[in-house]
């Protein structure tokens, strides 16, 4: 039985007619008095769309979702396109990679306690997963929890956390078992940002913003059944988060309103805005300039193809890095014809051109790196898709404490 046969379910023209009478009512008003860039708009937002039934279309109704097929998640983006505030981008975590983990492998106490206040904006989440000795080989972790009583306390460090000075929460993976070899003993965790066992220490980048964050855990805790999936099977899980965030990353620009220049997370410049700069600096008529355009074009409806489809989340994830120099170097050429560097007076057009595409410039080649290098993003299509054999490396039956890492 298709979601069109379930009682009470809309068509699909039906539930475009209802999204977009959302972004043209309920939307405005409700991020009236919010100003852009803030974590308050981003909240509005999502409370609103919460509650208009909009933010979970392909969840349980018993957790606020309205248990939808794909059919009608694409007629959302669909309908949406060019609508959604940047400021969503604040929750791609919580919303994106989060939410959807926990959904599909916790326990009903987690589902009962953190999607609800997750998928309506109430509370901010981060990724707790890489660490100095552990990025891309992510099994190498350190950071280490022990059970003690009814709770678990933590202690290590992470790196490269987007949001985390902002978070509530934070999806962890900590080792639990040093016997066990690196991919198993690990366990995934949520843990509670705000006490004193966490530190979070911002990292500037040359965008001007800290876009990310160093955290330490000093004897940080956690309930002892804030265990998402099983203790020492948390690579499984760890998985499966990565799968979504792949996804999230590669449709991060995909449906943004092309009316706010935000300099909020790392995504794409979309096409509009590019056609836009063209226009005003008078290179429509550019033969270069409209070949680029196009391939532009192209590239940003193929990301959305790739995110409704189902491919592999690590084609998504390349393709949309290849957008986001691409899309740079684009808007560079038009927008900054004697340098890169920051304009201090923002009173003129070509001025505020140059301060905003100058720090896309600056700011896409994080898309190669978050989520995943694009070198880790093939090994994993090579080996998972292809076949090819694995790198070489210690046996996977070592246990970790053997490793000379």
């Amino acid at each position: 039985m298709t979601s069109e046969s379930k009682p009470g379910t809309p068509s699909l023209d039906a539930f475009r007619d209802e999204v977009r009478r959302f972004f043209d009512q309920t939307m405005p008003n409700a991020v009236a008095g919010t100003s852009e860039g803030t974590v308050a708009r981003a909240k509005a937002w999502r409370v609103a769309l919460y509650d208009h039934g909009l933010a979970a279309l392909d969840y349980p109704t018993e957790f606020g979702g309205r248990g939808l097929d794909a059919d009608y998640v694409t007629a959302y983006r669909e309908a949406s396109d060019g609508r959604v505030p940047r400021e969503d981008m604040m929750f791609g975590i919580a919303v994106g990679m989060a939410m959807p983990t926990i959904r599909d492998l916790g326990n009903q106490q987690l589902k009962e306690r953190f999607l609800r206040p997750g998928l309506r904006g109430e509370d901010m989440w981060c990724q707790l997963y890489s660490e100095p000795g552990a990025g891309s080989d992510l099994a190498s972790l350190r950071t280490t929890a022990v059970l003690d009583g009814d709770q678990w306390v933590v202690s290590g460090q992470k790196v490269w956390t987007s949001g985390a000075e902002r978070s509530s929460y934070a999806i962890l993976l900590a080792r639990t078992d040093h016997d066990l070899p690196k991919h198993r003993g690990i366990t995934m965790f949520i843990l509670p940002m705000d006490q004193e066992g966490v530190e979070v220490r911002p990292l500037v980048q040359m965008t001007g913003k800290a876009g990310f964050n160093e955290v330490f855990l000093d004897e940080a805790t956690i309930p002892r059944d804030w265990v998402i999936g099983d203790i020492n099977n948390g690579w499984r899980p760890a998985v499966a988060l990565l799968g979504h965030e792949r996804v999230q990353t590669g449709t991060a620009s995909l449906g943004g309103a092309v009316d706010q220049f935000s300099k909020e997370g790392r995504a794409p410049i979309p096409f509009q805005q590019l056609r836009q700069l063209a226009e005003r600096t008078q290179r429509q008529n550019d033969y270069l300039v409209r070949q680029e355009l196009a391939r532009l074009y192209s590239g940003q409806q193929i990301m959305g193809w790739l995110g409704a489809a189902a491919t592999h989340p690590s084609v998504g994830k390349l393709w949309r890095t290849r957008q986001g120099r691409a899309a740079a170097e684009l808007a560079g050429r038009m927008a900054l014809n004697r340098s890169a560097a920051w304009a201090s007076d923002l009173s003129d057009p070509a001025s505020r051109d140059a301060d905003f595409f100058g720090f896309q410039i600056l700011n896409c080649r994080g898309m190669s790196l978050g989520g995943g290098t694009d070198e880790i993003q093939r090994n994993i299509l090579g080996e998972r898709v292809l076949g090819l054999p694995p790198e070489p490396g210690p046996a996977r039956d070592t246990p970790f404490r053997d490793l000379a890492i």
